[in-house]
């Protein structure tokens, strides 16, 4: 099985300035931190790919489009299943005393907890007050998978990686431990920023050597590398797909590295009005939210 080739090495999904209408393109500048760019509300300009994120045949175009609002690299309507490795990274397993997992921890979340970088983190009023339900930032390196998958064997399972971006799988640890399924307290809506460049597996040859960082009001919180993973990209591809059907456009969350908030000693929770950074090198860049809890945006009006 030959790997994917795509005619794009970042791919960003927006709204364009002079259409209003929504594109995927490629940053003009190749160096660009695209996500702080946008946070920072600096022009961003792109050429337009014509065609569909998830097919490896859209073209660049020599159309520079301007950016308006940067979305998601994948609409929800993309995305056909969101997947999650617990406990994956050895300095993780370290911080919280637990064991290292003889098999990948796997589980779901529904594609209403995904946002893209500038929106808002929810944190909903089921999961308030912050301190006692313990609400908490993950940088993960999230893979996007680009054709049809199953059975495939580890050496062949880069094959079908389309590329990489970044998320922040927030958690509310109170709901976590509550239970040994986690996809409730990790799954509530708008609470899982997703972005904000898709790098091509062709620009990412080793995805196990991307440092990547989350930062909490500009101190950093997290400072990891993919290396450290249990389960590399490869492992996870090939378990993930065995008598199991990867469609293009399934996404894979792959774990976080060690320096999570409720871990640490007092603990560390996201609060209203805080800005939660993630950062992932080769090109995916820092995705930005703001956290707002349900109930005070409106009682500060």
């Amino acid at each position: 099985m030959a790997p994917i080739r795509t005619q794009w090495t970042r791919l960003i999904r927006f709204i364009a300035a002079e259409t209003s209408q929504v594109h995927i393109g490629e940053p003009v500048d190749p160096k660009l931190d695209v996500g702080l760019a946008a946070w920072n509300k600096q022009t961003i300009t792109a050429y337009e790919i014509v065609g569909s994120a998830l097919d490896p045949a859209a073209q660049v175009t020599n159309t520079v489009l301007t950016v308006k609002e940067l979305l998601a690299p994948l609409s929800r309507e993309e995305i056909k299943i969101v997947r999650c490795l617990g406990l994956n990274y050895s300095d993780h397993a370290a911080e919280t005393k637990l064991a290292l997992p003889a098999a990948p921890i796997l589980f779901y979340k529904p594609l209403a907890s995904v946002i893209g970088p500038n929106a808002p983190i929810s944190v909903p009023k089921v999961a308030q007050p912050v301190d006692e339900h313990l609400s908490d930032y993950e940088v993960e390196l999230t893979i996007v998978i680009g054709k049809t998958a199953k059975n495939v064997s580890e050496a062949e399972a880069l094959d079908y990686v389309l590329g990489y971006t970044a998320a922040n799988d927030v958690s509310f640890r109170k709901h976590q431990f509550v239970t040994s399924q986690w996809g409730f307290s990790k799954g509530f809506d708008n609470t899982n920023p997703l972005g904000p460049c898709l790098v091509s597996n062709n620009a990412i040859p080793d995805p196990q050597a991307l440092p990547l960082t989350c930062t909490l009001n500009g101190k950093t919180v997290q400072n990891g590398h993919t290396r450290d993973q249990i389960f590399t990209v490869r492992q996870t591809v090939a378990f993930l797909s065995q008598a199991t059907t990867l469609e293009p456009g399934s996404i894979i969350l792959t774990g976080t590295p060690a320096g999570v908030g409720f871990a640490r000693k007092p603990a560390v929770v996201l609060r209203h009005g805080d800005d939660c950074r993630v950062w992932i090198g080769s090109g995916i860049g820092t995705l930005v939210n703001s956290v707002v809890e349900e109930g005070k945006r409106a009682a500060k009006l």
